[in-house]
């Protein structure tokens, strides 16, 4: 069985959009993965299809848990100055539940001068400097990484 992967990224510009998806595909063929713009709802398009603020609100909101704690595996998508607040959250709640966490930044840029805020690195297992890496990271894994859920047997 393939681990389900969750990807917490920001996903309001065409560009952040197009590049999750290409991450999803890549990422697909060693797990299931959840895509929220993608799999879930995107909160614009909630609304101009009728529903209100409220409930289109709460609906991602509770669908995007939901699908956090289905999840072995958050994947947070770290670009831009600041790593998006949405993601950030998804992060937290992901390690809190006792997630793997792992992180993929391959802007260079950080809001702080020491780097990144401490607690988004204190909650990652690792950090990936670009998709190569980390496709070269699921491709073989840590042993035990994932429990019994994933092993290199399966993936052969």
């Amino acid at each position: 069985m393939k681990p389900f992967l969750y990807i917490a990224a920001p996903l309001f510009s065409e560009a952040e959009r197009e590049f999750n998806r290409i991450l999803k595909h890549k990422l697909s063929q060693f797990c299931q993965v959840y895509l929220p713009q993608d799999d879930g709802q995107l909160f614009v398009k909630a609304v101009a299809n009728g529903s209100s603020i409220e409930l289109a609100r709460n609906e991602i909101f509770l669908g995007d848990l939901q699908a956090i704690k289905r999840a072995d595996i958050i994947l947070l998508v770290m670009d831009g100055r600041a790593v998006d607040e949405g993601a950030c959250f998804e992060l937290g709640f992901a390690y809190a539940l006792g997630k793997k966490c792992l992180g993929l930044q391959t802007d260079p840029r950080r809001l702080l001068p020491i780097g990144n805020n401490p607690m988004i690195d204190g909650a990652l297992y690792t950090i990936f400097q670009c998709v190569q890496e980390l496709l070269e990271w699921f491709h073989d894994p840590p042993k035990g990484i994932f429990g019994d859920i994933h092993d290199k047997s399966e993936k052969e």
